[in-house]
């Protein structure tokens, strides 16, 4: 027996959270892409998510990767009230904070990265702030997709940032994101296979390139 060691538990996601927002105007809009990251989880995990109204959100649960019962949750409440439906799923299940794991947009990324993180502030963005206040801690892991700046963004009035962030992928860029949202997938199944510790290692060191046309 090793003293003064004590073994770290691992943290693993029991509930997945895209946000975005509800309405078809909204559909495949950079703020939208936690959502998608949540339909990108539902296909090879055979998960399929319907209504639920207790819950607020379109929620769905299966078997993950490593045939523990995985919950996936994208919340219709609009982004800035997202910690409602999360707090409803949570309170439900009695699912502590830490296995809650939320996935949205980061400006402060470029496109290509993205960030796993075991706790952290709002950094700015509304459904994390909201998600911060219902849980009523910052200690949940979160994955920050990057979305990148307007090109113009010398100009960084926030009028800009808003319709940047309710504005749709490029061509281009939609190509990028597949791969990314593939990438997504796959840091997430390695959470639940050894934990978000050792998954933020490989998730937060790769950048996805455009692909080769």
């Amino acid at each position: 027996m090793t003293e003064g060691v004590t073994q770290k538990a691992l943290v693993i996601p029991q509930l997945i959270v895209g946000l975005g927002n509800p309405e078809p105007k909204y559909d495949q809009t950079r703020h939208n892409i936690g959502f998608a990251a949540i339909d990108a989880l539902c296909r090879p995990w055979r998960i399929s998510l319907t209504e639920n109204r207790k819950f607020q959100g379109e929620y769905g649960e299966g078997i993950g990767p490593t045939k523990d019962k995985i919950r996936l949750l994208k919340p219709l409440t609009y982004m800035n009230l997202s910690g409602q439906a999360i707090q409803a799923v949570t309170n439900w299940y009695k699912l502590p904070p830490e296995s809650v794991l939320v996935i949205y947009d980061d400006m402060d990324l470029p496109l290509g990265k993205t960030r796993l993180r075991l706790s952290g502030s709002a950094g700015g963005h509304n459904g994390i702030k909201s998600t911060i206040t219902h849980l009523g801690t910052q200690n949940f892991p979160r994955l920050r997709i990057g979305i990148g700046r307007p090109k113009d963004s010398a100009s960084s009035a926030e009028s800009d940032s808003v319709s940047f962030v309710l504005g749709r992928f490029s061509k281009a860029e939609t190509d990028l994101m597949s791969l990314i949202l593939q990438h997504v997938v796959e840091c997430l199944e390695l959470c639940l296979k050894q934990g978000v510790e050792k998954a933020m290692n490989i998730c937060n060191s790769r950048t996805i390139d455009f692909p080769k046309s």
